[in-house]
């Protein structure tokens, strides 16, 4: 689509006229770009190397934690995200309808507020081992065993449950693909249940898997909330330990750069996988699923096995800050909530029209040059999304500082007073790595939107004398806006869940609905931060609502 859209705009022009639209996109590329290789340059010329007492001391652990969760939740995921798509596309059974979209709902969830709701339900005050102590008359935790629930294990059952939807949406849509003949020559042939799903299913649908799988994966490596909580050691809250604590910015980078490595690895390992798997129809017209009708006991069976990651994922969290919102309602009337709530829709509104304004930028700016470099950084730009929000902030913050620094000198010497730092000092920082952060959703949209639009149209617009924007702003932005609204939706989502970012890059003083939540349930106070929490989830409800009308 791009040779097709860019070629007949770009006859008339000389090799030494200098296209805006051209420069424009290496621009936005560019900057999406600057807190990876920010990072890596830091972390091959720190200030203070302190690798050698990394490696001696935290860095296995950070490491062995890290890839232990990413293993765990992968595979739990997997299975939970495949076997309940399975199940659902492929039998008919109590609640099949409502479950299909149920089972959606914990996106709407972030992990760590699941993580503070778990604990609060489990722990020894909690309504679980109150309960218990009541009925068997237990006086203390001496008298009985439970386990531990501030664990790696638990961390694992919460990751997973707040995340096996990536694998279920992706998965689904792989089994609705599938014809149905291929089902039915299975079990002529003699195949169970069991074995259509593990030797014809599973086979067909892993691509799917595996990418719903590496994108828990990657949000697990970006976790921080949840590992915090739980006190699991991990690479990324090694980030917070050495920067923070221990005021080193090399070892934080150099910290960052296992998790890019990891992250590069993890993607290589999932594109080798699928280089050479190739999946085609047979005919134009396949078959649809007939679903299975499931009858008894049996029915009713596969009905809870659904409901359980749903009920884990969406019920508990839920169920657990409701009721500590409406316990102490005078929450809703807190101090800073008010301000905390505006701070939130104004750095997420801003991060995603910028966002989305700069994809379409530098989409149209591909498709309308059609020259090599623009091409070539237009894919890279999508790591920002693999690349975990600790990682951007150092990257971003280490050179933003020392330029902040730069400027607010220079402005000094010349007005004679003090300026103060303008990027790092503002919100500028936090908006700027949610944008870098979630630039690949807007430039997905921004792409697949224009990729439907009729080469014809905008061709049509050129010759008839409109220029390059008018052609933008006429013809494909009328035909995208419903992408373009979707797009703003869920980067904007995105950024009010977002956590690691936040922490790192805000200013003194400034919180968002994320940061509240976080700092209020680290005080054991989730009464105080129910609020916060709900109006988190409530965001996310909405997008899980486009998400799924977008996917019937």
């Amino acid at each position: 689509m791009t040779d097709e859209n860019a070629q007949p705009l770009s006859r008339h022009r000389t090799g030494l006229r200098v296209d805006p639209w051209s420069v424009g996109a290496v621009v936005i590329a560019c900057a999406v770009l600057l807190p990876i290789v920010s990072v890596i340059l830091i972390a091959l010329n720190p200030r203070e190397n302190i690798w050698p007492h990394l490696i001696a001391t935290t860095l296995p652990r950070y490491l062995e934690n890290s890839l232990v969760l990413m293993g765990a939740v992968g595979l739990l995921t997997a299975a939970v995200g495949a076997g309940a798509a399975w199940l659902i596309t492929m039998y008919r059974f109590p609640l099949v309808r409502w479950l299909e979209w149920l089972l959606l709902l914990p996106l709407a969830i972030p992990a760590y507020i699941g993580a503070y709701a778990l604990v609060d339900f489990l722990e020894y005050a909690g309504p679980v081992q109150t309960l218990l102590r009541d009925l068997f008359g237990w006086q203390s935790a001496r008298d009985y065993w439970f386990p531990e629930v501030r664990s790696r294990t638990s961390a694992v059952i919460v990751l997973s449950a707040a995340m096996y939807p990536y694998v279920y949406l992706l998965s689904r849509a792989a089994f609705r693909e599938q014809s149905g003949g291929v089902y039915e020559v299975a079990r002529a042939l003699g195949a169970g249940a069991w074995g259509r799903f593990w030797r014809v299913g599973v086979p067909l649908a892993r691509p799917a898997i595996a990418a719903g799988a590496a994108i828990v994966m990657m949000e697990t490596v970006n976790d921080f909330g949840v590992v915090d909580y739980f006190a699991v050691q991990t690479l990324t809250t090694g980030i917070f330990s050495v920067w923070l604590e221990s005021s080193n910015s090399g070892g934080a980078a150099q910290i960052a750069m296992v998790i890019l490595t990891l992250i590069l690895i993890l993607l290589t390992l999932e594109k080798i996988s699928r280089r050479k798997m190739r999946y085609f129809n047979p005919s134009r017209q396949t078959r649809p699923i007939e679903r299975i009708a499931l009858r008894g006991p049996l029915a009713w069976g596969v009905t809870l096995l659904c409901a359980v990651p749903f009920a884990i994922g969406f019920v508990l969290p839920a169920g657990v800050i409701i009721s500590h919102a409406l316990d102490a309602p005078q929450g809703w009337l807190a101090s800073g909530l008010l301000q905390d709530t505006l701070n939130t829709v104004m750095v997420g509104g801003i991060a995603a029209l910028v966002t989305v304004i700069g994809a379409l930028f530098l989409v149209y700016g591909v498709r309308l040059s059609g020259r090599t470099l623009p091409r070539l950084l237009m894919p890279a730009t999508t790591i920002g999304y693999a690349a975990p929000g600790a990682v951007l902030a150092v990257g971003l913050l280490i050179p933003m500082a020392a330029a902040d620094h730069a400027i607010a000198d220079l402005l000094d010497r010349i007005t004679g007073g003090r300026s103060g730092l303008l990027m790092t000092g503002s919100a500028f920082a936090v908006i700027f790595a949610y944008c870098v952060r979630f630039f690949a959703i807007a430039q997905g949209a921004a792409d697949s939107a224009m990729g439907r639009v009729a080469p014809s149209l905008p061709m049509a617009a050129r010759s008839l004398g409109r220029s390059a924007r008018t052609t933008l702003t006429s013809v494909y932005l009328p035909l995208i806006r419903n992408s373009v609204g979707t797009a703003l939706l869920l980067v904007f989502v995105d950024c009010v869940k977002e956590l690691p970012a936040t922490l790192l890059l805000r200013p003194f003083g400034f919180n968002t609905l994320s940061t509240r939540v976080y700092d209020k349930a680290s005080l054991e106070s989730l009464s105080e931060a129910a609020p916060a929490a709900l109006l988190v989830s409530m965001v996310g409800l909405i997008a899980v609502g486009f998400l799924a009308r977008a996917n019937r």
